[in-house]
């Protein structure tokens, strides 16, 4: 395939003529990471709000990219009437995806397995038009150095990548606060189908030009060697595990929001634009020397927290710490991965294989990181042996002192992995991992004079402690002491004026952690959890003795709570606590007016909506006060901040919202609750529309 200019008696000019294969390409590359984000919001608060469902859209993403590219790899190979004939025909059908909307037919059932029914979820959504965008940029470049042979064609690739991260930039920042999620995936199929159109025009404009003349036949291009492929593919995935490890880290630990899955695609698009702009980015003796620094630095971080046993885990570092730690160590290492890619880039005449491999490479970085890691690992290993191994890889790519600062760094390195590998299975009594992440048991630090206990930490988030001792084992205990505001509420049942009565209770609680709440159930007393996650419903009935010490009757519901209590018939539940919302990833589906709505049907006239809003990162407060505002509810707050001497009993944050009607038997109950008033800032999250850029207290001040 060749293209030129209509007469093959003048060249064509470089610049008016390449201008529409630019603006192309931008446009694909733009609209392909505009969508990522759109329809994994879609798609998360069917699966839990876990940020898993963030790493299996990755790992989708980069397989349809791989497919993409391989159909440009052929197709750049027919002629430019096939070309256009072929591409144009698939063109026009992918308009029939649209408008962009995920078909809630394919919500999960409660035993789904989560990864297979996302990616299915997702190629129902988006697989074809995501497939074509993803053909557009090395399709383009094949014609533009078929029919240019001194075109820079690897700029194109660079404003490829620009267009991604004004994408993934204008999303956090327009899209999110301003439009909804249903006016987000309509603005995006409107556009999605003026570029459809567009590049049908230009594959027909193009298949009508004839070949530029050539005085002498082009030598033959040498084949690429099997050893600088696999470098090709091995660098690509080094960095795209390196994206994928930093954003589950940032995600477990913080929360899975739009923000933190945009910010380390952005750096990692970044560094792939700048290092094919030209040679003037990437130095490899300086970006060698950092990649030594950030690796070490980064490994350290993981390995010596502060809060823990010993200084080391389960401590965690703040949002104001880790993300600027991260974000910067990404920036360097992912630099080093595609500088060290871009100095080993073909001729042009590969240009479609090399293309190829680094899309082969993006995927299996993913499958290793979503597929292959939860299968073989019990702990988060991958991103520490992941900068263990870049340190070496620096060593294998450096020369002289660099060379031995790499070995050193890497035998720090390689040191501190097993420290930390050795820190995460001390005192564990039991550890698991699943789609969800994963579940430490063990004993609480030893603390003079206090009285042992067994813990649950999910990451670095306390999910529940137990005193062994069979004496203390009905200890009320974390955020479900007695001063606590669901305590203080339990403790209240059956006085005159209280908001729930004597009678046996109907009780429901979504997110069951180790059944600490059932110490506050009566005999006669029902008690519904429901829990996501099977491996803390396992932990909980092994190891703990809450469930089976109550002297209530105890039911468990498996799945998403949400799609469970929308399947169930009217519960005339008296109290219905809330409790997802203090862990490593926020469950927004759980916090709309659509769930509080979907409670209500749930609760008696009278019923009690408790809401524990403990969290490290956001203040969901003000989400809270606009939902009651909206539901037509009363909503008093409780911040419980126990004396030093209690070590069992953590600070909690917890909102009681009941019918304005009843708010009288709420006030008895918690005097000195503060009650809640709306925020104009913040507006109330809907199924549609959320904003946790708006609640995050880094940015509340």
């Amino acid at each position: 395939m060749a293209l030129g200019p209509a007469s093959t008696s003048a060249a064509p000019s470089k610049r008016g003529t390449l201008l529409p294969f630019g603006l192309a390409v931008a446009l694909s590359a733009f609209l392909l990471f505009l969508v990522e984000p759109i329809v994994a919001r879609q798609v998360l608060r069917w699966f839990g709000g876990s940020a898993s469902v963030w790493t299996t859209c990755l790992l989708f993403f980069q397989a349809l990219l791989l497919a993409g590219y391989a159909w440009a790899d052929w197709l750049a190979k027919r002629p430019p009437r096939t070309q256009a004939l072929v591409h144009g025909a698939l063109l026009m059908a992918s308009l029939g995806w649209l408008p962009l909307a995920a078909n809630p037919a394919w919500r999960p059932e409660a035993t789904t397995e989560p990864t297979a029914r996302i990616l299915l979820v997702l190629t129902a959504t988006v697989g074809l038009p995501y497939l074509l965008l993803s053909t557009t940029g090395p399709l383009l470049q094949a014609v533009c150095a078929r029919a240019f042979a001194q075109a820079r064609v690897y700029r194109l690739y660079a404003l490829s990548n620009a267009g991604s991260v004004a994408a993934l930039l204008l999303f956090p920042l327009l899209f999110e606060p301003l439009l909804t999620g249903h006016a987000q995936a309509l603005v995006w199929s409107v556009a999605y189908g003026a570029w459809a159109l567009l590049l049908i025009a230009l594959l027909v404009r193009t298949a009508r030009i004839p070949p530029l003349p050539t005085a002498a036949p082009s030598p033959p291009v040498p084949p690429v060697p099997a050893l600088t492929q696999l470098t090709w593919l091995l660098l690509s995935a080094a960095g795209a595990m390196l994206l994928m490890t930093v954003t589950t880290h940032l995600t477990q630990n913080l929360a899975p929001i739009p923000l933190l899955w945009i910010l380390p695609l952005a750096i990692y698009l970044v560094t792939f634009m700048l290092v094919f702009d030209g040679d003037g980015w990437y130095h490899p003796q300086r970006y060698g020397a950092a990649s030594l620094v950030a690796g070490v630095v980064l490994l350290a971080s993981l390995t010596f927290r502060p809060g823990g046993a010993y200084g080391l885990e389960p401590g965690q570092i703040s949002a104001v710490q880790a993300v600027p730690l991260y974000a910067g160590g990404l920036f360097v290492l992912c630099m080093f991965c595609h500088g060290e890619l871009a100095r080993r880039r073909p001729d042009s005449a590969h240009l479609t294989r090399f293309y190829l491999l680094v899309a082969a490479g993006g995927v299996l970085g993913g499958v290793l990181v979503s597929v292959v890691a939860p299968l073989t690992l019990s702990a988060y290993l991958e991103l520490p042996a992941l900068l263990t191994a870049v340190l070496f890889a620096v060593g294998l790519v450096s020369a002289g002192r660099l060379r031995t600062v790499a070995l050193v760094a890497w035998t720090l390195g390689f040191l501190l992995f097993g420290v930390h590998a050795i820190v995460l299975r001390a005192d564990v009594v039991d550890q698991r991992r699943n789609f969800y992440g994963v579940l430490r048991v063990r004993p609480s630090p030893a603390v003079a004079g206090a009285a042992p206990t067994l813990q649950l930490w999910h990451g670095g988030i306390l999910h529940g402690e137990q005193f062994t001792a069979p004496a203390q084992r009905a200890t009320p205990t974390s955020y479900y002491g007695p001063t606590s505001g669901i305590g203080r509420l339990l403790q209240a049942r059956g006085q005159p004026g209280a908001a729930l009565p004597a009678r046996p209770l109907r009780v429901g609680v979504v997110g069951l952690g180790v059944g600490t709440l059932a110490t506050w159930a009566r005999p006669g007393d029902d008690w519904q959890f429901y829990e996501l996650n099977p491996d803390i419903l396992a932990i909980a009935e092994r190891h703990f003795w809450f469930l089976r010490d109550t002297p209530a009757r105890v039911r468990t519901w498996l799945g998403d709570a949400r799609l469970t209590l929308e399947r169930q018939p009217p519960q005339q539940l008296d109290l219905l606590v809330i409790d997802a919302f203090s862990g490593d990833s926020i469950p927004v589906h759980l916090l709309t007016c659509e769930a509080v709505a979907l409670y209500r049907q749930h609760l008696t006239a009278a019923g009690v909506l408790a809401l524990h809003i403990s969290n490290r990162e956001l203040d969901l407060a003000p989400v809270v006060a606009a939902l009651a505002q909206a539901t037509g509810q009363t909503a008093l707050r409780v911040v419980d901040v126990p004396n030093a001497p209690l070590r069992h009993v953590t600070t909690s944050d917890w909102v009681l919202l009941t019918a304005t009607a009843h708010t009288a038997s709420l006030r008895h109950d918690l005097p000195g609750g503060a009650l809640l008033q709306p925020d104009p800032a913040v507006r109330g999250w809907t199924d549609d529309y959320s904003n946790l850029l708006a609640v995050l207290r880094v940015l509340r001040g």
